[in-house]
């Protein structure tokens, strides 16, 4: 029997995080109505152990887990070879630094399960961050609208086959995550209730990198794929909520405006589209 459920895992050099990912999945919640699933752990162009330590799991009942190992690396070229292996009619996208709830993967795959082109997301949650520039940057952050309202779905998006089927392959891009979101209307977009731990990059230097990545990936989705902005919800914070922010959080805000201005500089500029700034 096919499974119902793909989870697919793109990783490039992903030893200190796969396991603990791995582990996650693979201890969830049963799937419903009877389903059976599939993990495809898409490692590209690795040189370290994360295809091994992949391989090391033994997966529980209704599971099955295959790696494919890509010898070029790249994020997308990754995903276009693992929707080729898939085949689950639910298709899950996870990062390999993400770590699920128990209850996520079954509540994706209830929400999906009709199969109508639909995209779902759940709760994300920043992990805990050593930098205490990155505490205060994501203490705001988590406050902005992107992250309160709508299905952001960074980190962990799902779609049904049919949702899938309304682009080929995944474009060379940077932000797939947000040219996922926006291929689908808002009333498409599912936010279930479980949640996820994401973790945020470390330091000033590296917020203010990754951070520029992000932008540059909205703006490159806008400029090369301008019918996908009439699904945007996003609503920039007006006056008001600007100074709740404020007050609710001066450091806060303060290292979020300080980040906001450096991304304008050329000082934190990074070579690879890519960094998470680890």
């Amino acid at each position: 029997m096919s499974p119902q459920v793909s989870v697919l895992i793109p990783a490039h050099n992903e030893a200190g995080y796969i396991a603990a990912c791995l582990e996650a999945v693979f201890d969830s919640d049963p799937l419903p109505g009877g389903m059976t699933g599939e993990v495809l752990v898409l490692a590209n162009g690795c040189s370290d152990a994360t295809a091994a330590l992949a391989r090391a799991f033994e997966p529980p009942p209704g599971w099955t887990l295959e790696v494919l190992e890509l010898p070029e690396g790249g994020k997308l070229r990754a995903l276009n070879a693992g929707d080729t292996a898939a085949r689950g009619e639910i298709l899950i996208y996870l990062d390999a630094d993400v770590m699920v709830s128990p209850a996520l993967i079954a509540q994706l795959a209830a929400a999906l399960a009709d199969g109508a082109p639909r995209y779902a997301s759940g709760r994300p949650q920043v992990a805990p961050a050593r930098s205490a520039v990155t505490r205060a940057y994501a203490r705001l952050w988590v406050r902005l609208p992107f992250f309160t309202r709508g299905v952001p779905g960074f980190g962990v998006f799902a779609m049904t086959r049919a949702g899938r089927e309304r682009w080929g392959d995944w474009p060379d891009i940077i932000a797939d995550d947000t040219f996922a979101r926006l291929s689908f209307a808002p009333a498409e977009r599912v936010q279930v209730a479980a949640g996820y731990s994401w973790p945020m990059v470390e330091g000033f230097r590296n917020l203010v990198r990754v951070r520029r990545r992000q932008n540059a990936g909205v703006t490159e989705v806008a400029a090369r794929f301008p019918q996908l902005l009439r699904n945007d919800d996003k609503q920039p914070a007006d006056g008001r909520a600007v100074l709740k922010l404020l007050a609710a959080d001066p450091a806060g805000f303060l290292v979020y405006c300080c980040v906001a201005l450096a991304v304008k500089t050329p000082l934190f500029a990074s070579q690879s589209r890519w960094t998470r700034g680890r």
